[in-house]
């Protein structure tokens, strides 16, 4: 486990204490929870820039797809 230090604004350090005596959790554990959930939003927000962008190119492969099919003479 490693250590860190972090400085916080003092109505934020106030608002946390009260929370925390409130949920009975450590301080410890009530940090690492936060960045935890930060982390994952984090990683939402970027998997969903990906998906987007590639949406983007595949929705313009099908759209180029479907004009060639589009062309072709299926007459006998």
């Amino acid at each position: 486990m490693k250590t860190a230090l972090i400085k916080t604004v003092d109505s934020i350090s106030v608002q946390t204490e009260t929370k925390l005596s409130k949920i009975k959790k450590s301080k410890n554990r009530y940090f690492n929870n936060s960045i935890d959930a930060n982390k994952c939003q984090q990683k939402r927000v970027i998997l969903e820039k990906i998906l987007e962008r590639e949406s983007e190119l595949v929705k313009t492969d099908s759209m180029d797809e479907l004009l060639d099919f589009e062309k072709i003479d299926f007459a006998d």
